[in-house]
């Protein structure tokens, strides 16, 4: 008989239960060893009603040394010690659990509960890996009050840090030492956390708005003391904007960052102890780009903002995730926008967002922001929970504008503060505040998938008047009865002839100044909107500002997105409309790529570049007025992986002739001007940081990119000098990148000289890695799969494996889909080595593979049978199994 695999259950938001304990206190010890750390924790517990049901504690790879209750050692009949579980069964109402459990930090390759990085000790506990580090209700809506000691070898450990405010630190005898901590405020389990080892303190201060002074404390590895000025800069800065944004002062005498090379998310906001990767930490002008830096910027802020949305206030359950992560991409969001560009960090939040999010809402891993189950809650930490519930959080902000939001948020903080509380609450709480009934607005939390929005504007010359008609459509795949009416607000302007935005005066309005700009808020299925008063027809500028997260379809000719393109006061319309120009040309040439079959010369023969396109792109590349990181951004084609979500059946191989054929011809096309506007954004100086700056940067470098594709011996000169010039990591990734895409002597000895020099550097050596995954040449399967053999390369460290793996098979969509099969076969293989050691990673990389039957029949049978071929791995981890059937149910 054939044993079959038990198939792990979901867990379901509707059979959430109220927990039967509560843990008011909690008081750790740890006894630090790299492989048989003792953890020592006594609980203050209390039963909930009248309740008789046993304590149900979690646990993982533990070993329980001693059990008492109230200072008696517990009989063996009175509990039950299972794989994920500790059953306690007649306690007193009230009593004091006390446990020791011994564990091996150094073989934890999970990266999750305590385990060893480079030598030192760090805990990442969200979602539910503090049960892999002592018995708990590890579940976020039990908050409790945390003591923590730490004891080891003072020579091998002399810093050690936890949460809350340092209370004791002591010499032991024998070369040990023990250092207590304290943190006064209630937290969940998941928010605890723990570092020692050997680590160097960049410090600083900060004096919040009521006058306290809180020290400010950045831990690295001593190598890296010298990169962490930047990050310094940006904790103080976002303190300083939530005291004024938000009203939020920090609440601790202490703020500790500690960067560390090996952690599977960008970063964790623990209660006072911030755990980063260190690629959100480190930044010198020799080793990070423009972009390293604004993103240290952004999730340095992104973490301290948790400290109200996220910590003092917490979800209630993790099918509410988004309550603090969504919210809290909204706020980092607002911060980027306000340090640096507004319009900039818009599109760069949007381009994300379809690059992304798009693609995993018209999948078999679509689901609402607010997910009804899951299997393993680690596969929930998504764009769609992130970035689109941002977006939702920014439409209420829209709707309720600045001041009304903030209203909003007061009456959050006033009445959850200390609260594990709902997506419900939060709403109810902005809905109150300013007298909406924001009810509908749950549909966008309970809906999974991109909703559509048609855009028909009907111009009567003869009256003046221009009628708008809004109508919503149900996500892909759903039907209407599936998906209701949502509550959209739809940010609108009509651009007259002369590039102006006129009045919008709705019919039935009186005399007065009208508005140049109206949000219309979309509650029905279709909805129309006169505007009066019109001279010549306008042209409508539909959804500024990406008010809501749908797919617009408007039927905009060519001649009218190049006027938008030219004339939109909105910049991200501009943006957008240059966008549906571009891609609408790489999709119709892809067309004619898969018509004809063609490629290289016989390509060129057979397809034609449209004028006005050239027309275009000249305006915008040589417009004197354009911020230039918008034009580097505009002069950005739509990536194919974006492109393809706009075919029935992709095609990759199409969309890549097609895409860079329209490149190559462009910038013959603009040869000179390109040359030109390099020559003229030269740098004026030695690096610096500011917008200025940065803008010349991406404009001269958008140019490069646009001239190495031309792949003539001047213009990869251009780049091969470009490279040896640089004093700035900017430029000289910028040039690495256009050298690993041409065929030329140049690119391998580029390459050779970047890795001698920066060979001692991960993080750099990381964009090594991935410049050449993301590379658009040919035999591109058996470059990664030489990569992966290098002796740099090494799946144990995420940050690495993400540079090539999912680099390879998320960025380079021609490569990963070669139509033998070889890039789905890499990447089952690499799946299949990490999930035994790092089920989270190996679930990540896997997700490249859920759109699989969007595509021909022989890509598909390929990659169903990898994806059956990992399915019936043996072991295979719940996180991977997760995705892998998901994808394969389809």
């Amino acid at each position: 008989m054939t044993e079959t695999k038990t198939q792990p259950q979901p867990i379901l938001r509707a059979d959430y239960r109220a927990p039967a304990y509560t843990i008011g206190a909690v008081d750790l010890h740890f006894d630090l060893d790299e492989r048989a750390t003792t953890v020592r924790a006594v609980l203050q517990v209390r039963r909930v009603g009248s309740t008789d049901e046993p304590l149900v504690l979690h646990g993982e790879e533990l070993e329980l040394l001693s059990l008492r209750v109230d200072g008696d050692t517990l009989p063996a009949d009175r509990y039950v010690v299972d794989e994920e579980h500790l059953t306690i069964s007649e306690l007193p109402a009230a009593c004091e659990l006390q446990t020791e459990v011994r564990i091996n930090p150094a073989d934890n390759t999970m990266l999750s509960g305590l385990y060893v990085s480079s030598g030192n000790f760090c805990t990442q506990c969200e979602a539910e890996g503090f049960r892999r580090i002592t018995y708990f209700l590890d579940r976020p809506d039990v908050m409790a009050c945390y003591t923590t000691t730490v004891e080891g070898d003072a020579s091998r450990y002399p810093v050690m840090l936890s949460n809350g405010n340092r209370i004791e630190e002591v010499e032991l005898e024998s070369g040990r030492k023990r250092v207590r901590w304290e943190d006064p405020f209630p937290k969940p389990s998941y928010l605890f956390a723990l570092v020692a080892g050997k680590l160097t303190c960049l410090e600083g201060t900060f004096t919040t708005c009521s006058g306290r002074e809180v020290r400010l404390e950045i831990w690295v590895e001593p190598q890296n003391i010298d990169s962490c000025e930047h990050a310094l800069r940006c904790l103080r800065r976002a303190m300083e904007w939530d005291e004024q944004v938000f009203g939020r002062e920090y609440d601790l005498d202490l703020y500790m960052i500690v960067a560390v090379g090996d952690f599977n998310m960008g970063a964790m906001e623990n209660k006072g102890l911030n755990i980063f990767n260190s690629k959100y930490v480190l930044a010198r002008p020799e080793t990070a780009t423009d972009d390293d830096y604004e993103g240290v910027e952004g999730v340095i802020g992104h973490e301290y903002f948790h400290n109200w949305t996220g910590n003092r206030i917490t979800c209630r359950d993790w099918f509410q995730l988004t309550l603090k992560e969504g919210l809290t991409v909204f706020r980092d969001q607002q911060f980027s926008a306000d340090m640096t560009s507004a319009p900039v960090k818009r599109i760069s939040d949007v381009k994300r967002l379809r690059g992304r999010q798009l693609p995993e809402d018209a999948g078999p891993t679509a689901h609402p922001i607010r997910p009804e189950s899951y299997v393993e809650m680690d596969n929930f930490y998504t764009a769609t929970v992130y970035e689109k519930g941002a977006e939702v959080v920014r439409m209420m902000h829209t709707l309720l504008g600045v001041e009304g939001f903030r209203r909003g948020m007061d009456l959050y903080f006033e009445r959850h503060d200390g609260q594990a509380v709902t997506c419900d609450d939060f709403r109810a709480a902005l809905g109150d505040a300013n007298g909406r009934d924001l009810g509908q607005f749950e549909r966008w939390y309970s809906q999974a998938g991109t909703a559509g929005l048609s855009a028909v504007a009907e111009w009567r010359a003869d009256e003046g008047v221009c009628a708008l008609t809004l109508r919503q459509a149900p996500p892909r795949g759903r039907s209407a009865e599936e998906s209701p009416a949502l509550h959209m607000p739809v940010r609108v302007g009509l651009v007259g002839p002369d590039g102006i935005d006129l009045p919008l005066v709705l019919e039935g309005e009186g005399p007065g100044e009208a508005p140049r700009e109206r949000v219309l808020e979309l509650t029905e299925r279709e909805q129309t909107w006169t505007f009066t008063g019109l001279e010549a027809r306008p042209v409508p500028s539909i959804l500024r500002g990406f008010s809501a997260p749908v797919i617009l379809c408007a039927d905009r000719s060519q001649e009218d997105l190049a006027f938008l393109l030219a004339n939109d006061s909105d910049a991200f319309n501009r943006w957008d409309a240059g966008q549906a120009l571009f891609g609408a040309a790489i999709l119709s040439l892809a067309s004619g790529v898969a018509s004809n079959g063609a490629s290289g010369w016989a390509l060129e023969r057979a397809l034609e570049l449209d004028p006005l396109l050239v027309d275009a792109f000249r305006a915008v590349l040589l417009d004197p007025g354009i911020d230039g990181s918008i034009r580097a951004l505009t002069l950005t084609f739509p990536s194919e992986r974006e492109l393809g979500q706009q075919m029935q059946v992709i095609d990759p191989d199409a969309l890549h002739e097609a895409r860079r054929f329209l490149v190559r011809e462009v910038a013959r096309a603009l040869r000179g001007e390109l040359l030109a506007v390099y020559d003229a954004h030269r740098s004026q100086g030695p690096y610096a940081a500011d917008k200025a700056s940065i803008d010349r940067r991406r404009t001269r470098n958008r140019a490069l990119a646009y001239l190495s594709a031309l792949e003539q011996p001047e213009t990869t000169a251009l780049a091969w000098t470009q490279f040896r010039a640089a004093d700035n990591m900017a430029d000289s990734q910028a040039a690495l990148a256009c050298l690993a895409a041409v065929e030329a002597p140049e690119r391998e000895r580029a390459l050779s000289a970047f890795r001698e020099r920066w060979k001692d550097d991960p993080l750099v050596m990381d964009k090594w890695f991935q410049v050449q995954a993301e590379s658009p040449l040919p035999g591109a399967v058996e470059r990664v799969r030489e990569l992966s053999r290098h002796s740099d390369f090494s799946l144990a460290n995420p940050n690495r494996a993400r540079s090539l793996i999912v680099s390879f098979s998320v960025g380079n969509q021609a490569g990963f889909h070669d139509p033998s099969g070889a890039g789905y076969a890499f990447l089952a293989d690499h799946v299949l080595a990490i999930d035994p050691k790092n089920p989270q990673l190996a679930a990540a990389c896997a997700k490249a593979f859920v759109q699989w039957r969007r595509y021909d029949e022989r890509r598909r049978g390929h990659a169903e049978a990898q994806l059956r071929r990992i399915s019936e791995a043996e072991g295979l981890s719940r996180n991977t199994y997760e995705i892998v059937e998901m994808a394969l149910e389809g």
